[in-house]
């Protein structure tokens, strides 16, 4: 167990935010610690005005100069079928320092816990899959066992969107996303929008002689959360859990530029959860229709309506394809795991979207992910590091 501990929280120690030098500087570290172990590996940077000049490019929230892909292959002895790991080396950024007990970038070890941004989401995964590979060398199975570690996932996939791009496949993946042990085949989408919401300047002691952008946003987020309660009263059985398994949030929201002035423009933007089975095309039409309604409403939307942009990631629902694979990790596990759908977006779709089976299964509780004190429990990735090596030997046969 030390050694699982030693590396995660060397991991943990790199401030791998999305978009920052560290999430390409640890994509290095990684396959340097893949040569040592003796994988195949293949590092390339990411050729980002190709990949994001793509019609199905899934989207980019943060500016990158350059980002890595990165593969390491554990040659099978011939003749069984392939295994894909696939684990995501960004993390978000820590917030508000004074939230932390301590260095957000820790790796700090307190019992059962190992503290950090990205400990749980999903540093503890990616150790898992990381010394399964390990292990599969001392007994090597007949198809080979891939380890896929990727930038950009927490704003949109761009890491695995350039992998399947490069060409790398498998006949079947697991991402150790945290899931508290669970296996989940199957993930809500997210689509991430802008609105402007207009207005009209004026003196704020003649504010009848404006319009306040503020005061006509209101009625709109009023709307927006009548939709999410329309869209989340019969949800597919997968999502039964959640209390809110399509949710619709505002995460921003900027308006006027001077405080003795009325604001003539506010500009919010926020995510909306896609139902499972739903396309994009669906569920852009339900939210422009729900603002499109609130508009009419109003005398003065109605004449200068709220204009919805959809930028930045663009996470569609996805559903591992073959049961019998859920299956077969399920029997990995030696319990009986929950299985559930999750409420937010994940690479899953991409793989899925590409034909290859793909569930999510790995440690530490997504309650947990970009929150302070971010912790992974290491008993659980000890647990998830023995069913993929278990997985790995029985599919990989």
């Amino acid at each position: 167990m030390t050694e699982l501990t030693e590396l995660l929280s060397e991991l943990v120690r790199v401030p791998s935010v999305g978009g920052s030098p560290h999430e390409a500087g640890i994509q290095a570290m990684l396959a340097d610690w893949m040569r040592a172990e003796g994988l195949d590996v293949d590092l390339w940077e990411l050729p980002l005005p190709e990949l994001t000049a793509q019609p199905a490019f899934p989207g980019m929230e943060v500016p990158r100069e350059r980002a890595y892909g990165l593969v390491g292959r554990l040659p099978g002895t011939g003749g069984g079928r392939s295994l894909m790991f696939n684990g995501h080396v960004d993390v978000v950024p820590p917030g508000d320092l004074a939230a932390w007990t301590d260095d957000p970038y820790s790796g700090r070890v307190d019992g059962d816990r190992l503290y950090g941004r990205g400990a749980c989401d999903m540093k503890g995964g990616l150790v898992a899959a990381l010394l399964a590979v390990r292990e599969l060398k001392r007994d090597r199975p007949r198809g080979d066992v891939l380890i896929a570690c990727v930038a950009g996932e927490e704003d949109g996939g761009l890491g695995t969107y350039g992998l399947l791009d490069r060409g790398w496949r498998a006949d079947a993946c697991v991402i150790p996303e945290p899931t508290g042990l669970a296996v989940v085949p199957a993930n809500a989408g997210a689509l991430t929008f802008r609105l402007r919401v207009p207005g009209v300047s004026a003196h704020a002691s003649r504010r009848t002689a404006g319009v306040s952008a503020v005061e006509k946003f209101l009625p709109v987020f009023t709307a927006l959360r009548e939709l999410e309660a329309a869209r989340n009263r019969d949800v597919d059985p997968l999502m039964k859990r959640w209390d809110v398994p399509y949710a619709l949030e505002i995460g921003t929201v900027h308006a006027g530029d001077w405080s003795s002035s009325v604001p003539d423009v506010l500009v919010a933007e926020g995510r909306f959860g896609v139902a499972l089975g739903e396309s994009a095309q669906q569920a852009k039409a339900a939210l422009e229709a729900a603002v499109g309604k609130a508009c009419a409403a109003d005398p003065w939307l109605a004449e200068h309506p709220v204009t919805v942009e959809w930028w930045g990631g663009q996470f569609l629902p996805g559903r591992n394809p073959d049961p019998a694979f859920t299956a077969a990790v399920v029997g990995a596990t030696g319990v009986t795991p929950e299985q559930w759908g999750a409420p937010y977006g994940s690479d899953l779709r991409l793989l899925a979207g590409a034909g290859i089976p793909t569930v999510q299964y790995g440690p530490g509780s997504i309650e947990l992910a970009h929150a302070p004190d971010e912790y992974v429990p290491v008993s659980e990735v000890v647990a998830a590091r023995a069913t993929l090596t278990r997985l790995a030997a029985a599919h990989c046969a």
